[in-house]
């Protein structure tokens, strides 16, 4: 099971460097996580270009061209950003404890290995 979700800030850790050309380095939100495919598409990395044909809409408007969008990425080649020291961290689950009017509930949650940090999701 895949630790990242969408809405987190990931850094690109594989790949070339950026002075080459590449997307090593690159930090930016995940946009969508596919489960299936074990690949995400992270916003600002591995930006590809489209050509998309030339129409016309009912206004009399041209449409298509080409166009630059984010392509996915495999989940193996990014990494939860730290939320303390802005670094690539590894993330382990915990679960907690809460007690509100006698009821007990659990709850797992991410923490980041090298800070001890909760990992919150801002979807």
């Amino acid at each position: 099971m895949a630790s990242i979700k969408k809405g987190d800030l990931v850094v690109v850790i594989a790949g070339a460097r950026q002075s080459r050309g590449g997307d090593r380095g690159k930090t930016g939100r995940v946009l969508e996580v596919l489960t299936d495919r074990d690949r995400v598409i992270v916003e600002g990395v591995n930006l590809v270009t489209k050509h998309i044909k030339v129409g016309q809409t009912s206004r009399g408007t041209r449409t298509g061209g080409i166009e630059t969008h984010e392509a996915s990425i495999h989940i193996s080649n990014v990494a939860l950003v730290d939320p303390e020291s802005k670094k690539p961290t590894r993330v382990r689950r915990e679960v907690t404890t809460t007690e509100k009017n006698g009821v007990s509930t659990t709850t797992k949650v991410r923490v980041a290995t090298k800070s001890g940090k909760e990992i919150k999701s801002n979807d």
